[in-house]
């Protein structure tokens, strides 16, 4: 079963404006699973079967545990089968829908 998750993490028990170190240790992760994924402002979008992804998820977990004592994260999933290229194909959809219908 192909799913699509939308996620962050981060620690919680860090001082200073940004959590990008963080994120960024966790995007690196990411990036060697050779998993499709999304960087956004507010999380990352991961694309694959549902072991693969969840690993992933684990892997970024287990990789900012190791200096932080509290880690928050949130995780939405969407799964659908047969599904490929979920990621560019759902934001495609709705773009070309609304560039085609005008807004009141």
């Amino acid at each position: 079963m192909s799913v699509i998750i939308d996620f962050s993490i981060f620690p919680l028990d860090k001082e200073g404006a940004s959590f990008s170190p963080y994120v960024a240790r966790a995007l690196d992760v990411i990036k060697s699973s050779g998993l499709d994924y999304t960087l956004g402002p507010m999380g990352t979008s991961i694309e694959g079967e549902w072991a693969e992804v969840m690993a992933v998820v684990d892997a970024c977990y287990r990789e900012l545990e190791q200096d932080c004592d509290r880690v928050y994260m949130n995780i939405k999933v969407d799964s659908k089968r047969g599904r490929s290229g979920g990621l560019t194909n759902k934001v495609a959809s709705v773009l070309e829908k609304s560039e085609s219908h005008e807004v009141e």
